[in-house]
């Protein structure tokens, strides 16, 4: 199955995008369809059209469609040029309005004004309008050309008798052309407020270097950073963005990250380092041995994680395409009802047109269909730039709702990099680090630091995530890990006395165990605080560890978690889960944490830990920092609350208007600002999440 990105033009509410995705659900072979208002593109999953075929389908559906190009340019020319209509069109129609003001003008001055202002309006949303017609459906463009049409036709129809009465009361030329410049001044605000919402992809896009300088025979050749292939030498000079993925072989500076991980604090970087293309040289000159170009960068994976999630819909936005689906139609409805009711109550023709265009204007859509979509893009957009990725929709809206936050321990809330505290004989140091050499486990790393010159090799070694290791070396087995594990191949563990805080990793030899060490590991800086911040959003925090429970007590006290899980293999942590006050969201960063981060309502992984665990999380951060993981829920409470604020005023706005519209209240012309206004202020009201920052969360 493939997935395709589409761009569609010409969308102008949540009817049209509603109209969209069921034309590209309907196209044979088309699994599944998703279209964003406020993104203007369509993701489609297909087992048999290209591109072409769905490009047509968008086309025979009144709209364009061209392949998706991820990050806008930072200046839309199709915006520049809406910008130039919208100020003609605004002069025809402040020009018509002048005998408001007690300015005369004469009925073929307005003619003149108005035939300009109309033909803008037609070439505007004619074609959308009559595309929706074509298919036996309407959308906000249809009413806009009703209701300009019906105004503008009722004025030729009295331009006649106008000339004998100076056109008093008999033209609605104006209303015709106020209308078409506000729904345009409320689109041109629209999309540039929309612009800003996507900045975050923006951003990161732009982050990449459009050149490398490789090292080839002692000279630098500068060549598109795309084609820069594996293992190749880039030179990256003081104040150069690195681009490229890899290893520094040679050189020392620090690097600003802070774009891609959001971590504002400057990082040294020297010899084996790993550096991230996109970031920022300091001072020094670095050679970087490339280990991802192009595409496959870290930079390019986070942008197309934060496109595909921006582009997903929340659970609320299907209540939305329902009603959208109806609106419209329902709309024309009331209109006529209206027309007629006022013409059964003599109100004369006139009259009751005009009360029945306004009907037809006041009632746009568009801030129904831009109410969720605009608020998911600037949330996500924030809480990526602040280094938290979310992968899609549904996510953020369970992270809004969790009540309990779990937390793994080694590598969440400690540095993850333990050390031995106990002494352990030489020999058997020597035989355990063999079999632990190329495990990534941090208890593993922790015998790797301690190892002794003459480690020999080992085989047959097997990881038994959340027990230990085994493995042969010089012809024995050697069994390390909890005191279960070995209990579990029939051994028996002599008393040992390693203090609480420490975590016993036991050593097996053949069938006897000849020793026992204890592993300790330092709290993150923040943590405690983070807590606090975490309990300070009305959650619960957990601990669930692998670890004995004495260790895990120890750990959860210094943390500030009382309610504590230790000894927890990784099934047991998925039971331990269940037991939680839901949702649940767990924060974990190794391989025995991914069935847990997957159990979980909402996983959220560390982006150091391992590929398992960020693979199974649909929350990633990009730096261990604990202050993120209640930023995250932050993010996504504040998100979930700008939704339904939108969607409330935009379901009131609705409802206020209309009856006014019905009733008489509101004239075309200000119902067409009304309406205009109501789409400018959900999208601002989302704009409000792009000012988010991560309450900071200061260490001891």
């Amino acid at each position: 199955m493939d997935t395709i990105r589409l761009d569609i033009q010409g969308m102008t509410c949540a009817s049209c995008s509603t109209r969209v995705e069921r034309v590209l659900r309907a196209t044979p072979g088309v699994t599944a369809a998703s279209v964003n208002l406020a993104l203007e593109t369509a993701t489609v999953a297909t087992e048999g059209p290209g591109l072409e075929a769905l490009v047509e389908a968008v086309r025979d559906a009144g709209y364009d469609a061209s392949e998706h190009v991820p990050g806008a340019p930072a200046e839309d020319p199709a915006l520049t040029r809406s910008g130039g209509l919208v100020a003609v069109a605004g002069v025809l129609a402040g020009a018509l309005m002048l005998p408001m003001f007690g300015v005369p003008l004469s009925p073929w001055v307005q003619l003149a004004l108005a035939v300009p202002a109309q033909g803008i309006a037609l070439w505007r949303f004619g074609p959308p309008a009559w595309g929706a017609l074509k298919h036996r459906t309407a959308n906000m463009d249809t009413l806009v050309v009703l209701g300009t049409t019906a105004a503008f036709a009722l004025s030729l129809v009295n331009f006649e008798a106008s000339l004998t009465h100076a056109g008093h009361g008999m033209l609605y030329f104006e209303s015709a052309a106020t209308i078409s410049a506000f729904v345009l001044f409320g689109k041109w605000l629209e999309a540039r407020a929309r612009g800003r919402t996507t900045e975050a992809v923006r951003e990161l896009l732009e982050l990449r270097p459009a050149t490398a300088r490789v090292v080839r025979d002692g000279t630098d050749v500068e060549v598109p950073a795309e084609s820069v292939g594996r293992g190749q030498i880039v030179r990256v000079l003081p104040g150069e963005r690195v681009p490229v993925d890899g290893s520094v072989t040679e050189g020392r500076s620090s690097l600003d990250e802070s774009l891609i991980t959001g971590e504002s604090v400057p990082v040294e970087r020297g010899p084996g380092s790993a550096v991230i293309g996109g970031s920022i040289n300091g001072n020094g000159t670095l050679l970087v041995e490339t280990t991802a170009s192009g595409g496959d960068t870290a930079l390019a994976r986070i942008a197309a994680l934060v496109e595909e999630a921006l582009a997903s819909k929340a659970p609320i936005q299907a209540l939305v395409d329902r009603v959208a689906a109806v609106f419209v139609p329902v709309v024309l409805a009331i209109a006529v009802a209206t027309f007629v009711g006022w013409v059964a109550a003599g109100a004369g023709v006139q009259a009751a047109l005009m009360t029945g265009v306004a009907v037809l204007v006041v009632a746009c859509p568009c801030a129904l269909g831009l109410a969720t979509p605009a608020a998911l893009v600037a949330g996500m957009g924030s809480a990526a730039r602040a280094g938290i990725f979310i992968r899609d929709a549904d996510a953020l809206e369970t992270l809004a709702s969790v009540r309990t936050l779990a937390f793994d321990k080694t590598g969440t809330l400690t540095v993850g990099q333990p050390e031995l505290r106990t002494p352990l004989d030489p020999d058997v140091l020597r035989l355990a680090v063999a079999v632990q050499r190329q495990s990534a486990h941090p208890l593993a790393r922790a015998f790797q630091r301690a190892a002794p010159d003459d480690v020999p090799a080992a085989t047959e070694v097997t990881e038994h995530p959340g027990e230990g290791v085994s493995g042969l070396v010089e012809g024995h087995r050697i069994r390390l890990g909890t005191a279960g594990f070995l209990e579990r191949h029939g051994l028996v563990l002599p008393a040992a006395d390693v203090p609480a805080d420490l975590t016993p990793v036991w050593v097996a030899v053949d069938d006897a165990v000849r020793g026992v060490v204890g592993v300790g590991d330092a709290l993150r800086d923040g943590v405690p605080e983070a807590i606090a911040r975490v309990r300070s959003l009305g959650l619960e925090a957990v601990l669930i560890s692998g670890d004995r429970q004495s260790v895990a007590d120890a750990i959860g006290a210094r943390a500030g978690i009382s309610k504590v899980f230790g000894e927890a293999r990784p099934e047991s942590k998925v039971e331990a889960l269940r037991g939680l006050d839901g949702p649940v969201g767990m924060v974990g960063d190794g391989v025995n944490d991914a069935p847990a981060l997957a159990a979980a309502d909402v996983g959220i992984a560390m982006g150091s830990g391992s590929q398992a665990a960020i693979a199974s999380a649909p929350v990633t951060l990009t730096r261990t920092d604990p202050a993120l993981v209640p930023a995250a829920v932050d993010i996504g409470r504040r998100t979930r609350a700008v939704i339904r604020q939108n969607l409330f005023w935009a379901f009131a706005y609705n409802v206020v208007a209309i009856p006014l519209a019905v009733s008489g209240w509101l004239t075309p012309m200000v119902a067409a600002g009304a309406m205009a206004m109501s789409s400018v202020t959900v999208v601002a009201n989302a704009l409000r999440l792009r000012l988010w920052t991560p309450a900071r969360v200061d260490g001891p």
